[in-house]
């Protein structure tokens, strides 16, 4: 191999620099030696640290933290000991079964038909095509509904989201009837789907005040004229006068049976009990049968029916009363043997008591007239009528049944019913006379109806401690037996005691 000659002297003088080198750092090994370790860490950090320090230890700091951050719990797992076994857990969870899209779901729509607005116009306000309406108007069922139908009338259609229509329902009510009718939209017909009835009967107790008119509100708690008439002409008519004692803050609480179709109120039956707070005296009367047939009667089993009511016509006014006085046309003093009820032409009017038909015509002065005959030589007269019901002479009609109507006829100035009494052909003032009651209930009966009638007055003071509550909290209705002899009082009878003093007030208006 070639090398490159070196200059003569050079080699010399590369021997001698190694030589000066070499005892250089001899020297300077001997004079470290000497010198202590904190003088050598002090030249090589003077307690101040460079910027290659702080580069150093940012850079270290950086990487712990990401450190940390991507490896949860590393600190606790450094120190952890490590658990080689292994648990395994196997649970049954239940998956829930699939639903039907939001697409496919039923989805109700409801309109009220509005004066005017057709089926085709209800059709197009919901974007259903005509060609099912077609369908509809040729389904051999529905076509004489759908001539019947009248504003007010319920429609429902079922349209889910993907734009069909799957059924269609006309809602029970006028001109549909009782029940709803409901069809399916198949796709090959239109076909008539069974809507089940449900159908649920509630005794409920109704309660309010009386407020400027009694017949107001009956009628905004649900009860009709049936209920209504039932209170003031069979259970309270001889305890309560409904025009001049009742003020507007006496209480009235009436337990009757509703029937309710698919949630809709479709009957009211007759008035179960009820119960006036008048004065503070509750007044209380229970509908029970006896031998077959409805009646009322008080707490203690007594009778509410008479044998003959006071007035053949309701809430009339006495124009002319029983006795002596000068005749309005004859012009002299003459016996009235009766009672002059003043009335509207047309007005009906009732028979008195259970009888039999023994005259119908003109009469005379009297006019049109009816004489009704009532057994143990009792006879009713009535007279100046301006027609007569559907009687005639033998026929037996029951007490409060309309045998005519209100007129002028014969001696007479104005509209007016004159009634008489007679007792073997004797005159006697309507007003005045006594006869006794029917018997009062006992043995089985009276057992079956104290049952009955308590928990009834039960669920009637319950209800009014609950509306009528007193703003210190006492109650309106506190139960008190009353003190009566032990044979006839079964001693669940309602009684509340009157205030002090009790403003005057006028009279509540029974109808207004």
């Amino acid at each position: 191999m070639w090398r490159r000659p070196i200059a003569p002297g050079m080699n010399h003088m590369t021997d001698s620099n190694r030589s000066a080198v070499r005892r250089m750092n001899l020297e300077r090994a001997r004079v470290n030696a000497d010198r202590p370790v904190s003088t050598l860490i002090s030249n090589a950090f003077r307690g101040r640290w460079t910027r290659r320090h702080w580069a150093q230890a940012s850079v270290l700091t950086t990487m712990a933290a990401l450190l940390v951050a991507i490896v949860p719990g590393f600190s606790q797992l450094l120190g952890a000991p490590v658990n080689t076994a292994t648990q395994r857990m196997t649970l049954a969870l239940t998956l829930p079964k699939p639903t039907q899209s939001a697409a496919n779901s039923d989805r109700w729509q409801t309109v009220q038909l509005k004066p005017g607005q057709t089926l085709s116009g209800v059709f197009e306000e919901l974007g259903i095509p005509y060609s099912q309406l077609a369908r509809v108007m040729q389904h051999p069922r529905i076509q004489p509904t759908l001539r019947r139908l009248r504003p007010g009338t319920i429609l429902s259609f079922n349209l889910p989201a993907d734009g069909s229509v799957r059924a269609m329902r006309l809602e029970a009510g006028p001109g549909v009837g009782d029940t709803p009718v409901e069809l399916e939209f198949g796709a090959d017909a239109v076909r008539e789907r069974a809507v089940p009835v449900e159908v649920t009967t509630r005794t409920v107790v109704l309660t309010g005040e009386v407020g400027d008119s009694l017949f107001t509100s009956a009628r905004k708690l649900g009860l009709g004229s049936s209920q209504l008439n039932q209170l003031t002409d069979e259970m309270f008519k001889y305890d309560i006068d409904f025009d001049s004692d009742l003020d507007e803050h006496d209480r009235f609480s009436v337990v009757v049976d509703q029937t309710w179709k698919n949630g809709q109120l479709v009957n009211t039956g007759p008035v179960l009990a009820a119960a006036f707070t008048v004065d503070g005296r509750v007044k209380s009367a229970f509908r029970f049968l006896r031998d077959g047939k409805p009646e009322y009667f008080t707490p203690d089993g007594r009778s509410l029916k008479r044998p003959f009511i006071r007035m053949p016509i309701p809430y009339a006014r006495i124009t002319s009363g029983f006795g002596m006085r000068n005749h309005p046309i004859l012009g002299r003093m003459r016996a009235h043997q009766g009672i002059d009820y003043a009335a509207a032409s047309g007005t009906p009017i009732m028979a008195a008591g259970n009888a039999r038909v023994a005259f119908v015509g003109r009469k005379g002065g009297y006019g049109n007239a009816v004489i009704l005959d009532h057994g143990g030589g009792k006879t009713t007269l009535y007279g100046h009528m301006s027609r007569f019901a559907n009687i005639h002479v033998g026929q037996s009609v029951a007490q409060g049944a309309v045998i005519g109507y209100v007129g002028m006829t014969g001696l007479a100035t104005g509209p007016h019913l004159h009634y008489e009494f007679r007792i073997n052909g004797v005159h006697v003032n309507p007003q005045k006379m006594t006869l006794p009651p029917p018997a009062p209930l006992s043995g089985t009966d009276l057992v079956a109806f104290r049952s009955e009638t308590r928990h009834a007055l039960d669920k009637i003071r319950e209800m009014e401690d609950v509306v009528f509550q007193l703003d210190d909290g006492s109650r309106v209705a506190d139960a008190a037996p009353a003190q009566a002899a032990p044979t006839t009082q079964p001693g669940t009878v309602a009684s509340a005691q009157a205030p002090a003093t009790k403003p005057t007030r006028a009279p509540a208006r029974r109808r207004g």
